[in-house]
């Protein structure tokens, strides 16, 4: 039975992932290639089956203590008046910033797996016995298996399937967001300012609210200077949204991506989380990369990697497809490229509870 596994990645998926793997038997070690733990990033769900993943994990009353207090969706127009108020249903699933998300199953992935922090992976040569790896500073070291959590950007799909154009399709979105470091004036609403093709969206998180640009853009740029591009010229706290952001060291920047590659495993490698499978929009890839974690170790645990790529692939595609198929026609709810389709999306929102 193989029991040395790489996990690149020690976001959502590859904690996941690393904390199953020590439960049944496995040796994981994680690699990470920033410095620490990300502090930026959207409020994010964990639901449904997550939740069971994540209770089971143990994480939920740590989930429960940073869970977001959001009641109410508030839109405004592009002077800043609210044209609709939208209550948020009851719902079983918690909300949490998705650094605390993240940082929540480190710590309960940490105590059984090695980390190595500021590395990742240079290069993969793999046999029928393993896998020899070659780290950017680490000692080169070889596995049993080699598993790619390292997000949408995977450097682990680019050298065992391909360059990245091949498989990342973008939705024509694009995301930079920043936390504000103070409370929010609305500390129950989520304030959304909408024009045709830009968003900005303050949400109260708890106690230190976080700001998200959305917008759609033909060729992105760098993050700052295509943000600020974007929001030039827009009133109401926009500018001084802008200035913020810009003036922060801890941003988040990147473009709303469907990651859909033919296959997600390949001799001993394998892929998961938005590695394999990003739905980056309106809070579903947290849930999905928790899920699929479980579904790869469960699977690693009951038979040989070759059955268990094959079962945790046919297994968590049928999870992913729809809320892959649904992304465009949520981006266009969510940010409307027209006039028109904004005042529709706005009419709508009018008659819904508020």
């Amino acid at each position: 039975m193989t029991r040395d596994v790489l996990v690149c990645g020690a976001g959502i998926a590859g904690s996941t992932l690393a904390f199953w793997l020590a439960r049944n038997g496995f040796r994981p070690t994680v690699v990470e290639r920033a410095a620490g733990q990300r502090s930026s990033g959207n409020p994010v769900d964990v639901r449904a089956g997550a939740m069971e993943v994540a209770d089971a994990m143990g994480v939920v009353p740590r989930l429960r203590e940073v869970a977001t207090h959001a009641r109410r969706l508030r839109v405004l127009n592009a002077r800043g008046r609210s044209v609709a108020t939208v209550r948020m249903a009851v719902r079983k699933e918690i909300e949490v910033p998705r650094a605390d998300l993240a940082s929540a199953l480190y710590e309960a992935a940490s105590d059984d797996a090695e980390i190595l922090f500021d590395d990742t992976v240079a290069a993969l040569q793999q046999d029928e016995g393993g896998v020899d790896v070659t780290f950017e500073h680490a000692a080169p070291r070889r596995f049993d298996l080699v598993i790619g959590a390292d997000g949408v950007h995977s450097a682990v799909r680019r050298l065992v399937f391909g360059a990245e154009e091949k498989f990342v399709r973008h939705a024509g979105l694009y995301v930079g967001t920043v936390s504000l470091g103070e409370p929010s004036d609305c500390p129950e609403d989520v304030v959304l300012l909408n024009t045709p093709g830009r968003l900005v969206a303050i949400h109260p998180v708890r106690g230190n609210c976080g700001v998200a640009f959305i917008f759609r853009a033909p060729n992105p740029g760098q993050g700052k200077e295509i943000v600020s591009t974007a929001y030039r010229g827009l009133g109401w706290r926009v500018p001084e949204l802008l200035a913020r952001f810009e003036a922060a060291d801890d941003v988040f920047f990147d473009a709303v991506a469907v990651v859909d590659p033919p296959k997600w495993h390949r001799g001993r490698v394998a892929l998961v989380g938005d590695a394999a499978s990003c739905v980056s929009l309106l809070g579903d890839g947290s849930s999905l990369a928790i899920v699929g974690a479980h579904t790869l170790a469960t699977a690693l645990a009951e038979g040989t990697h070759s059955e268990a790529f094959a079962h945790y692939e046919a297994t968590h595609r049928a999870r992913v497809k729809p809320k892959q198929r649904g992304v465009r026609v949520a981006a266009s709810m969510l940010v409307p490229r027209t006039k028109r389709g904004l005042a529709v999306r706005n009419l709508a929102a009018r008659l819904l509870p508020g």
